[in-house]
């Protein structure tokens, strides 16, 4: 074999090998070290309804998207996840989320919502 044939054949093994040590980091579950509130269901007060993109009117896109709110004890919204969804309306329902409030809890949670999107 010349050199250039045990060069690319050793970059192929290497390759392959940080796919799988990636892939692996990447799929395997995270650490319990910090424990992790379980998703809760507390009342919803006020609901703000998310305004449907003009590019996503145009493109015709419809479909669902699911953030997580995180809920302070008094109800308002410290923060939003978005955990799936198309990117175009991703930040119209993470911006709706922002703005809605549950009832009051002592202390805080994480809600997790889905909003659905149509163009009608």
């Amino acid at each position: 074999m010349t050199q250039k044939m045990i060069a690319v054949r050793s970059l192929s093994w290497f390759c392959v090998l940080l796919l799988a040590v990636s892939s692996w980091v990447f799929f395997s579950p995270q650490s319990s070290s910090a424990q992790q509130e379980p998703v809760a269901k507390r009342r919803l007060v006020d609901r703000v309804a998310p305004a449907y993109p003009v590019l996503a009117r145009s493109m015709a896109l419809e479909g669902i998207v699911k953030v997580e709110a995180l809920v302070a004890a008094d109800g308002s919204v410290k923060g939003v996840d978005i955990k799936g969804g198309h990117p175009v309306l991703a930040q119209a329902a993470a911006n709706a989320v922002r703005r809605w409030r549950w009832g009051a809890s002592a202390h805080e949670s994480h809600e997790l919502v889905e909003l659905k999107f149509s163009p009608e």
